[in-house]
């Protein structure tokens, strides 16, 4: 059994990524429909917390379906995020996340996110300090290192664990790759296999078929494996894991009338909890997502992602599933 202190997570947790725009509680409930064991807030950022910016704030709402859940915040500021913690806790979530993975120019270049790996001295007293300020588990997500010639990961790992982390999540790329070339999980291996190791080690990167996060499970011995950007449009690839690492079978992959009732399900609750206007629009990026490998979908693309109409979109939606016998779909491995 994996635990965050007192949080079961079963044996081979699976956990959703943080991802900004993407991982908001529409996301997120249907990501749980469909098999994820923990998940993680859209990252938050502590200055904006702290002047109460509406965009931040909201980031905060979480539901008791989502649980167990982490809030996930960054920044370069120790004192303005051992305010966030504090902030964060009252919001009640699970654990607190801290964000040193992000490669973005907007974060990393300011010494957030990915940023803080070209000081690793300043992300341990960082960390120590938010440890402190919150009763919360903490949990950090990271990357290998800057570039190749500062992946540290092994040693930070370490590190951050004897301040207090409780549980750690390495994406398999360096700042500098951003998210090109293969993850390398490697460094990941060698991070769980550290016999000083005790707390929970989960991987993440290039984790998109049930087939590859077996072989990862088993080659490299992590705890769980986080699975980002191949959720996004496709929530069933969480139970399709649990399911090929039982019984060795692969599950029948999601028929059309499955995505859109996905979709209608997604497109319902991001409505409800941003408004109608913002949650049409938000919805927009997600479609092609949703039914991506289907022949001749063009019109019917253009048709949701131009309409602020509800029952516009909707009666869309309704045609595709009634006729979805009709088009030609064919999953993109």
């Amino acid at each position: 059994m994996v635990k965050i202190r007192d949080i079961e997570l079963g044996d081979f947790p699976l956990l959703l990524a943080p991802m900004e725009d993407v991982s908001d509680p529409p996301f997120r409930a249907l990501c749980k429909k469909h098999g994820a064991d923990l998940m993680y807030t859209e990252f938050i950022s502590s200055d904006g917390l702290i002047r109460d910016a509406a965009k931040s704030v909201q980031k905060l709402d979480i539901f008791d379906y989502e649980r167990p859940i982490g809030i996930q915040i960054f920044g370069a500021d120790i004192e303005s995020m051992k305010q966030a913690a504090e902030i964060i806790e009252k919001a009640q979530p699970n654990l607190l996340d801290i964000n040193y993975g992000c490669p973005v120019k907007k974060v990393a270049c300011k010494g957030a996110g990915a940023g803080i790996l070209q000081d690793i001295p300043k992300m341990v007293f960082m960390t120590s300090e938010i440890v402190k300020a919150t009763s919360l588990p903490v949990t950090v997500k990271t990357r290998l290192g800057w570039d190749d010639d500062t992946k540290y990961v092994v040693e930070t790992a370490e590190r951050l664990q004897d301040i207090g982390i409780e549980a750690i999540s390495i994406h398999g790329r360096t700042r500098k790759q951003m998210y090109k070339g293969e993850a390398d999980w490697d460094l990941i291996g060698k991070v769980k296999s550290n016999p000083r190791m005790r707390i929970p080690v989960f991987g993440n990167g290039d984790v998109d078929t049930p087939e590859k996060a077996l072989e990862y499970k088993n080659r490299y011995g992590v705890d769980g494996i986080m699975i980002g950007r191949a959720s996004i449009g496709y929530p069933w690839i969480f139970n399709e894991i649990k399911h090929f690492m039982k019984t060795g079978e692969k599950l029948t992959p999601p028929y059309l009338k499955d995505r859109v009732e996905a979709a209608r399900e997604h497109l319902r609750m991001s409505v409800l909890w941003k408004g109608e206007h913002v949650g049409i629009a938000e919805m927009k990026r997600h479609y092609s997502n949703y039914f991506r490998g289907i022949a001749h979908f063009k019109d019917f693309k253009t048709k949701l992602v131009s309409s602020f109409n509800l029952d516009e979109i909707n009666e869309t939606l309704d045609y595709i599933e009634v006729h979805s016998e009709e088009f030609s779909f064919v999953l993109s491995e």
